[in-house]
């Protein structure tokens, strides 16, 4: 696969996330923006412990499966951008058209990062499996709650926003695996 490929699924991965995003503030609107980062980081383990439940035990008591998590992985950790970015409020103090204006900067931002990580890795993440993603996933989650725990302070390690920025393009990668996948099987 070429770059310009990756580049391609990624906005495509990326399109049925934000979709999500839009249609979830018609229902709620930003109500999110009262989210602590640290709420916003244990939203995020919820989805990844439930995807690794489920690789794990191979079935669902709800009826949805592990890729609904990826995108919400994706979604709360744009969320936690946001908020680190304009720190959280006690109220709803923006509207949905800005919440949406700083989704596509922070996905910009997030895309661009794995863009360059891509090309110094050379893709190696199409030859690992999507349950290494969840587990490197459950991995930043828990290197994140340390960072936290330490009020943001790191000695020779990235921030929260670049381990957030991590697990959205892990769970991107996962729903292009998926993608791929679905694709040679309708092609069968």
């Amino acid at each position: 696969m070429t770059m310009h490929n990756t580049s391609k699924q990624y906005d495509e991965a990326i399109a049925q996330c934000r979709q999500l995003f839009i249609n979830k503030m018609k229902d709620y609107g930003p109500s999110w923006r009262i989210l602590r980062p640290r709420s916003v980081t244990d939203q995020i383990f919820i989805k990844a412990k439930r995807i690794r439940t489920l690789e794990l035990n191979g079935e669902t008591k709800v009826g949805e499966g592990i890729w609904p998590e990826f995108v919400g992985i994706i979604n709360y950790g744009i969320i936690g951008l946001i908020q680190l970015q304009l720190g959280y409020s006690d109220t709803v103090d923006i509207t949905a058209e800005r919440a949406l204006e700083l989704y596509d900067q922070l996905i910009h931002e997030t895309k661009e990062l794995m863009i360059a990580k891509n090309t110094d890795y050379g893709e190696a993440w199409r030859d690992m499996r999507i349950s290494s993603y969840t587990d490197l996933i459950l991995t930043k989650i828990q290197r994140t709650k340390e960072i936290e725990n330490h009020d943001g302070a790191t000695l020779v390690s990235e921030g929260i926003d670049a381990n957030y920025q991590d697990m959205i393009n892990y769970s991107v990668f996962a729903l292009i695996k998926h993608s791929e996948e679905q694709a040679g099987n309708n092609a069968l």
